[in-house]
């Protein structure tokens, strides 16, 4: 497994992280349950091929199933401090909804992931308004009620989401308050980082230190379903190449990958592995022989 340091945390994390949302909501990509017994025994599973494949980031939140990926990873992840020699990083969310007492939200959190406390704690978003991010940003608002979960060492670092590359993800990312940010970040969906200009919130995300980790690096279905569509017999499993596509930007630190079964599992600590896979992302954009 290949690790780097997820920005100004100073964590060491391994380059694919496992996503949660596939732990908890139901019939997400694909037909799955988070309490039918057998989907759960498979998702255990996963879990234990993971760790023993070195993965030691696992993200969640509330949001994934009304609590579901965070009592499976709870219960998934009892008693596990390390993985391929280096210290566990498991992060959950804050919803906007709970901005109002982020504290309540992080301590039930807390119950079902059965820790005492969490490596990173995320504001779960996907497009910032301008009063939204004044509100995180104001008086009493999530950014000031996370520092006081920092201060009190119930989180230790912090963070927050986007889908987005609007004005607001570079107020939130300028602020000074987070550690790291989580963002949409795919073969399809390639707005946060333009090397032509260049231009993207990964740019400046590196500038100014946070981690960055992906979302969707498989593009949730999206891109294989296209496929299907313009091709029906095509028989190819794009999953390896959309990995390496996300693993390839050097700004990149980690790219989460939801993993339901052992054998997808197995499969994305081999492309992890494939070094010589990766390419220059910058050459792929250049036009001109």
């Amino acid at each position: 497994m290949e690790y780097t340091v997820l920005g100004r945390t100073g964590a060491t994390v391994s380059r694919i992280g496992f996503g949660g949302a596939t732990l908890g909501l139901t019939n997400y990509v694909e037909a799955f349950d988070p309490y039918d017994a057998r989907d759960r025994a498979r998702m255990f599973e996963a879990i234990e091929v993971a760790l023993e494949g070195g993965i030691n980031l696992y993200d969640t939140a509330p949001g994934y199933g009304a609590g579901a990926s965070e009592e499976v990873l709870g219960e998934a992840l009892r008693g596990v401090t390390e993985s391929g020699g280096h210290p566990l990083f498991l992060s959950t969310k804050v919803g906007l909804g709970a901005a109002h007492d982020v504290r309540a939200s992080l301590e039930a959190s807390l119950s079902r992931l059965q820790r005492p406390s969490l490596d990173l704690l995320q504001i779960h978003g996907d497009s910032y308004t301008t009063e939204q991010t004044d509100q995180i940003l104001g008086p009493d608002g999530m950014a000031e009620q996370l520092l006081a979960l920092k201060e009190d060492g119930l989180v230790r670092h912090v963070g927050f989401t986007t889908e987005d590359n609007n004005d607001s993800v570079y107020r939130l990312l300028r602020s000074g308050v987070f550690d790291s940010i989580q963002l949409c970040y795919n073969v399809l969906y390639q707005h946060p980082y333009d090397p032509n200009r260049p231009f993207g919130s990964l740019f400046e995300a590196e500038k100014h230190g946070l981690g960055t980790m992906t979302m969707r690096t498989t593009t949730s279905g999206t891109f294989q379903r296209w496929i299907q569509q313009v091709n029906p017999d095509n028989t190819f499993d794009y999953a390896a190449a959309l990995i390496q596509f996300v693993l390839s930007n050097p700004l990149v630190d980690v790219a989460l990958v939801g993993m339901r079964d052992a054998e997808r599992v197995r499969l994305n600590l081999l492309t992890a592995d494939d070094l010589a896979g990766r390419i220059s992302i910058d050459e792929l954009h250049q036009r001109y022989v």
